[in-house]
């Protein structure tokens, strides 16, 4: 098992009074970071996959709960979106059952947050998880190690079955994709059309990197732009993309409104494309360490609560910046490159208006950006 950098934080908040809620694609780790954290405790384990767990829990009164918990001072409650009217059966739980410590996780954010988030105002400690993250593979694998798979995570990406299964990256992820891509996102997003949603992911994971037009991306698909928007919220909750919005405070010719989007999983990204040659035979090695710079520095900012915003700038006339984040009143940019090559700088534009810390990010200093201290 790969070490994750929440487990500390989520195993202080034990014995706080509020639910330990952690949401997060399929397979990424949730319940195995659990029950990890759970491991030589005596504990309830209820599984929303299971068609009896979901009818015993959907919808029960305070005395049918207090039947099911019995003498249990500890409930895990996984895959609880599956479940249906368990927002109201947890914030029994918290409100009438005070000595109970309820751990919650959940595969996507559709129905949990909307189910949670009302549910238990101020009653849950909430953790999102991600694929493993480069500071976690650097830790189990060493340093050397792990550097001489730079390339083959560019490829391959951070779900840990997928580092578990070396030589079968492929068919898991194969399998990643046919699962949680549509069974989560069909399930419980309501898509009507899922050719649509394969044209979309095919487009977008083609212009990683690249400024992302909604009614560019509805031409290629086939649908309207209402509807493009609308499947890429899908996928936001779902965790298998993040959008970036672009950055713009004082210039005139500084574009205002396009995004960039990216994916949480650089094999995801591949699969979906059907690409997995070797980075000396590829064209888009810039888009995947863009792609997976981004998504490390995503993972880094959440689990280190850095509350840093994260944009990219663009001027009408090309001049652009790959990453700018905003964090206690300071300006960052930071430029990507995969060759590291002596002489490239920001913009003069952006250095002079924005007076920001400036970095070029490249093979040969990366840790310090995909590893925060």
């Amino acid at each position: 098992m790969y070490p994750r950098i929440i487990e500390n934080k989520i195993r202080s908040k034990i014995g706080s009074g509020k639910a330990i809620v952690v949401t997060g694609a399929h397979q990424v780790g949730k319940t195995t970071l659990i029950k990890k954290i759970l491991e030589g405790k005596r504990y309830l384990f209820l599984d929303g996959d299971d068609p009896s767990v979901r009818q015993l829990l959907s919808g029960p009164n305070t005395e049918q709960i207090r039947d099911i918990l019995g003498d249990y001072k500890i409930v895990f409650i996984d895959e609880a979106q599956r479940i249906a009217g368990i927002g109201l059966t947890l914030k029994i739980i918290t409100d009438q059952f005070k000595d109970v410590q309820l751990f919650v996780s959940g595969s996507s954010s559709f129905e949990l947050g909307n189910k949670l988030n009302e549910a238990l105002t101020g009653r849950k400690w909430e953790y999102e998880l991600f694929p493993i993250a480069w500071e976690e593979f650097e830790q189990k694998e060493g340093f050397v190690r792990a550097e001489q798979q730079l390339e083959n995570r560019l490829l391959y990406g951070f779900y840990p079955d997928v580092l578990n299964h070396k030589g079968d990256e492929r068919e898991v992820l194969k399998n990643l994709v046919g699962s949680y891509l549509y069974r989560d996102i069909l399930a419980f997003s309501e898509i009507r059309k899922p050719e649509v949603l394969d044209k979309l992911l095919l487009a977008l994971a083609l212009q990683v990197g690249n400024e992302v037009n909604y009614n560019e991306l509805s031409r290629l698909v086939g649908v309207n732009k209402n509807t493009v928007q609308k499947y890429v919220e899908i996928l936001e909750k779902g965790y298998v993309i993040f959008r970036l919005n672009s950055f713009s405070r004082n210039l005139r010719n500084e574009i205002k409104r396009n995004r960039k989007i990216y994916f949480y999983d650089n094999g995801i990204r591949n699969m979906i494309t059907g690409n997995f040659n070797p980075l000396k035979l590829r064209s888009d090695v810039g888009a995947l360490w863009e792609n997976f710079l981004m998504s490390e520095r995503v993972k880094q900012n959440v689990y280190k609560e850095t509350f840093a915003r994260m944009y990219f700038w663009r001027t009408k006339q090309q001049q652009e910046v790959d990453l700018i984040e905003e964090k206690d009143g300071k300006i960052y940019g930071f430029e990507f490159n995969w060759n590291a090559r002596k002489g490239i700088k920001l913009p003069e534009t952006f250095v002079k208006t924005y007076q920001p810390e400036t970095k070029v990010i490249d093979r040969t200093n990366f840790r310090e950006f995909v590893v925060i201290k």
